[in-house]
């Protein structure tokens, strides 16, 4: 797929997420509650819409009508958006600025923060349990997003990922970090698709392995760019990892190092597709572009 159909077909994949997005908040995020303006604050300001463009993309590929699974991929950005407003938290990172603009505990206080995260989780599940999909493709759903956002997933990484800011952490615990941490709700994006298409167990393990390599990728990406970009060009604070003593891929490895092994699991997650014809091509070039991205 050449970059520029591939650009064309994630803007589409992107946008009608947002438009989706904006529905829902107005059904289940009121605007009338502080914790509803502050939950959509964070929630609709933008983002790559990593996650939801591949749920869309897998539920593409296993020969769903992607339209019908926008409300998974909704749901699976709410439950992230959730993540970044607690890692911007005083206790956690400490960010005050996220995507170009003020965390939203800096806009909205601390509490209200608090709060509008946990207002995604629950408005996240509630957009899962009335999508217009079978009830088992729901609870499947339901299952796939519960276990990679708490304590088995998610959560587990950013436990890690505290733990690691008072030791070192070797490669092999690094590793364990960032499949939790990042890779969780990546591999649920896969998971979403999978389940709005009712796929096969080969086709979800191929997708599911794609997802595992794609998320480290993301991972190695984002410790580089905290070295090398600008908070202008990221929209968040650079050199936190540093101020906080995390340790990085970077740190571990070196930038060369790092961009080494961000490439060696490049071409593992393209090799998980393998099994794929031309209809996987664009998680091919995802793959692709978002090891070359800089923001």
């Amino acid at each position: 797929m050449d970059p520029a159909t591939y650009q064309t077909q994630y803007h589409e994949f992107a946008s009608q997420t947002e438009q989706r997005l904006q529905h829902l908040c107005d059904c289940y995020l009121p605007e009338r509650a502080q914790i509803g303006r502050a939950a959509r604050y964070s929630l609709l300001c933008g983002g790559k819409r990593v996650r939801a463009v591949l749920v869309l993309a897998s539920a593409r590929l296993c020969g769903a009508d992607w339209n019908t699974a926008l409300d998974y991929a909704a749901a699976i950005e709410m439950l992230h958006c959730y993540s970044l407003i607690h890692d911007d938290l005083p206790c956690m990172d400490n960010d005050d600025y996220r995507r170009g603009r003020l965390s939203c505990h800096k806009q909205f206080g601390e509490s209200t923060a608090l709060l509008a995260a946990d207002a995604l989780v629950t408005a996240a599940f509630e957009v899962l349990a009335n999508a217009a999909l079978p009830a088992q493709s729901r609870a499947a759903a339901a299952g796939h997003l519960a276990f990679a956002g708490g304590a088995r997933g998610m959560l587990f990484g950013q436990e890690l990922d505290k733990r690691y800011e008072t030791c070192r952490a070797t490669e092999e615990q690094l590793l364990e970090l960032h499949a939790h941490k990042t890779g969780a709700l990546i591999i649920a994006a896969a998971e979403l698709g999978c389940d709005a298409a009712d796929a096969a167990d080969p086709v979800r393990t191929s997708l599911r392995a794609y997802a595992a390599e794609l998320g480290l990728v993301f991972q190695i990406v984002d410790d580089i760019l905290d070295v090398t970009s600008t908070t202008e060009e990221l929209g968040k604070p650079v050199g936190s990892d540093a101020e906080n003593d995390k340790t990085t891929f970077v740190t571990l490895y070196g930038l060369d190092g790092a961009r080494t092994l961000a490439q060696q699991h490049n071409e593992a997650a393209l090799r998980a597709l393998d099994s794929f014809g031309p209809e996987a091509d664009f998680l091919r070039e995802m793959a692709r572009e978002l090891l070359k991205r800089n923001k």
